[in-house]
């Protein structure tokens, strides 16, 4: 097995190990000010596990077209994870502009991951 194989197939497994206790789970959003943002942010989340699964399919199947890919594509990963945490705090404080700011810019991560994701190597 080749060198990077292997490591592309380490690092997949570390990264679906890592985020099998991340999935969104269903919420309560009748006790917020705003429980329409509470329910966008709850979609976003979905989203992004959603990204993530797309991910570790092609981690594991070793179809990720290059290293270089990969690691942009965790970094696109990573972000809409930090950008949900943003975005939950934003619909808590009922700000529904930062909330929709937030959610666009989680869509736009979540979209080029998968879209990275689906990319076969050559």
């Amino acid at each position: 097995m080749k060198y990077w194989t292997m490591i592309t197939v380490a690092s997949g497994l570390t990264a679906l190990l890592s985020t099998t206790e991340l999935q969104a789970g269903p919420i309560d959003a009748s006790r917020h000010t705003h429980p329409e943002k509470v329910q966008l942010v709850h979609e976003a989340e979905h989203s992004v596990d959603h990204a993530w699964e797309v991910y570790h399919r092609a981690a594991l199947g070793g179809t990720v077209a290059s290293p270089d890919l990969q690691a942009q594509i965790e970094q696109h990963l990573h972000e809409a994870r930090t950008l949900v945490t943003q975005a939950q705090e934003a619909a808590d404080r009922g700000d529904a502009g930062a909330v929709e700011r937030l959610v666009g810019q989680i869509k736009v991560h979540t979209a080029q991951a998968i879209a990275g994701s689906k990319e076969q190597k050559q």
